[in-house]
């Protein structure tokens, strides 16, 4: 298949899954639950990072979470005394413990009383001319993980193209964060990073059917892979790459093409 039909092929799957259908049985509807800027950007962080495993058991746990946050996660994490952080000790969710839950809190805090967004934790270490988030990531990652006493069992949680991972949780966030269309699923809240600028999520899934495709070339799925699709995809459509998330994701983990 030529590029000309796979861009029209991925545009109509792209249209039929980038639909507000498509919000509840993702991750993406814990923060649809929220009207508040800060309330949507941790809910969506949270859920983001909590999206390995089955869908049906992501929501409930990133829900659960929120319940545990009374469903008011910036002021929760601004305000908490030690009795309300004690209540997050019960959660749980695979290799995501008590540990990594109270050090998120406790950077959500510091960060959120200097600034009214996170998307300054992202940008402000971005360059001029920056083609892509990779430096976004890389500084991101460093800031995370630059409070005192940072549980080292917790970086895990937080990949960075340093080290060659996908960073797929965080490019998932950033797409529902700086995209923005008529479509109501991404949010568009975030106005320092273009969408030209995203790096397409990448698993297992959207690999197989990227591979299938001929978009990209490299066996192993890690950064470089990442980088290697997007590439692919600006030729596509080099304002907006990533709305083909919505397609790779429909064709590899719906239609398991």
């Amino acid at each position: 298949m030529d590029v000309q039909n796979i861009r029209a092929f991925l545009n109509r799957k792209a249209d039929e899954y980038n639909h507000a259908s498509f919000i509840k049985t993702d991750p993406i509807c814990v923060p649809h639950a929220f009207t508040k800027k800060q309330d949507i950007e941790i809910a969506a962080f949270f859920s983001s990072i909590l999206a390995w495993g089955n869908r049906t058991t992501i929501i409930a746990k990133s829900k659960y979470l929120m319940e545990l946050m009374e469903n008011a996660p910036h002021d929760f994490c601004l305000n908490a005394g030690e009795q309300e952080l004690k209540k997050l000790i019960v959660f749980r969710h695979r290799t995501f413990n008590a540990t990594d839950i109270l050090y998120f809190v406790e950077f959500l805090k510091q960060h959120f009383k200097h600034n009214d967004s996170l998307e300054s934790a992202f940008t402000q270490w971005m360059q001029p001319g920056d083609a892509d988030i990779e430096n976004a990531l890389r500084g991101f990652h460093q800031y995370f993980f630059s409070l005192e006493d940072a549980p080292i069992r917790t970086r895990k949680h937080i990949a960075s193209p340093e080290k060659k991972s996908t960073c797929k949780r965080l490019n998932m966030f950033l797409r529902w964060m700086v995209r923005k269309d008529n479509r109501g699923v991404d949010f568009g809240l975030w106005k320092n990073i273009a969408p030209g600028q995203l790096i397409c999520p990448i698993d297992v899934h959207v690999a197989r059917v990227a591979r299938r495709f001929s978009m990209i070339a490299r066996q192993q799925t890690d950064w470089i892979a990442a980088l290697e699709l997007t590439a692919y995809l600006r030729q596509l459509c080099a304002d907006d790459p990533v709305k083909y998330d919505f397609a790779l994701f429909g064709l590899g983990v719906v239609e398991k093409y």
